[in-house]
């Protein structure tokens, strides 16, 4: 996504650049200022996914090796992109001429890097490649491979959504949140009556649900939103697990299914579906870990958090004044 982003970028700056001598003065000093601006976020975006595909494509530790022989390629093409530049702007003498090529070289330039990004099999799961591989392993009991995934992912997603095999927009996902987000969430007030619920008996209860586990979570059914609470020694394979309950919750969840009238208004309900679909997701977790070992996919990254978290520590087992610590952890 941030790969072809980044060339989106660069490519609209580079437009931009092209269309201010047209202006008055004040109005291309605004124009080049929000190409710079794009400028910038291309070195962003472009910089982040770099060190992402170099650590894949790095498959026996040579990354300083890959490194060295990506700036040796780039220097090369730069080159030959300043060679090829020359000869062509030597035929170009008519504006309709000079936008005519622009947009075409833009056009091959974009459709090069999207056939790029497509072509790339990322090994990792991160919010979306895991949407795909468990609503497809829960629903069918098939996992997928990181090719066959590649295939079924979009590009551009919105970010910390749960998607049941690529389908619509089920619900929103929120993981690593501090534990204030989750009381909350447990003391809203009823949609209809307006009454407060005990979040203090809920978080209690939820807590107990989730003692051996590695995280805590609370599905708001008005707000259609999953809070996850990361614990202080989770894995990245309990996070992975934290996500793949929310994705089903809210699959349990969807129109289709009967128990959702009920369930979303009420805390007592939707407590019982978490600690009814934990159960089941915890029968078949260890055979999903290993199934997805054997289909090629490493487990052992933790890429479902985008954005700084926190960590929670509990005494004994359950939080409550006095006893409780959130520790914020950085990128």
């Amino acid at each position: 996504m941030y790969r072809l982003a980044a060339d989106v970028f660069n490519d609209t700056a580079m437009i931009l650049d092209c269309l201010s001598p047209a202006l008055p003065k004040v109005p291309r000093v605004i124009l080049l200022s929000f190409s710079s601006v794009l400028r910038a976020l291309c070195g962003v975006a472009a910089g982040s996914s770099k060190a992402s595909l170099s650590a894949h494509f790095a498959k026996w530790g040579n990354l300083g090796e890959l490194n060295a022989k990506d700036s040796s390629q780039e220097t090369i093409i730069s080159l030959v992109g300043m060679l090829t530049g020359s000869l062509v702007v030597s035929h170009i003498s008519s504006a309709v001429a000079t936008w005519s090529t622009l947009i075409v070289l833009l056009s091959i330039h974009l459709a090069m890097n999207h056939a790029a990004v497509r072509a790339v099999s990322m090994h990792s799961l991160n919010r979306q490649r895991a949407n795909i591989v468990l609503s497809n392993y829960l629903d069918h009991d098939k996992v997928l491979t990181p090719e066959e995934v590649s295939k079924e992912e979009r590009i551009f997603e919105w970010d910390g959504v749960f998607r049941w095999r690529g389908s619509h927009a089920l619900a929103k996902a929120k993981i690593g949140v501090p534990l204030q987000s989750l009381l909350i969430s447990l003391s809203a007030g009823h949609r209809v009556t307006g009454s407060i619920r005990d979040a203090k008996v809920q978080l209690k209860n939820l807590a107990t649900a989730y003692r051996e586990e590695q995280y805590l979570l609370w599905y708001d059914g008005v707000q259609q939103t999953a809070y996850i609470v990361l614990k202080e020694e989770v894995s990245p394979a309990s996070q992975l697990k934290a996500w793949t309950h929310g994705l089903w919750i809210a699959h349990r969840l969807d129109g289709k299914y009967a128990i959702s009238a009920k369930t979303k208004d009420d805390s007592t309900a939707m407590l019982k579906l978490i600690e009814s679909t934990l159960v089941d997701l915890s029968k078949r977790w260890i055979e999903c870990l290993e199934r997805l070992k054997a289909a090629g996919w490493d487990i052992e990254i933790a890429n479902l958090e985008t954005a700084s978290g926190t960590r929670l520590r509990l005494n004994a087992g359950i939080p409550h004044a006095g006893q409780s610590l959130q520790r914020h952890i950085g990128d």
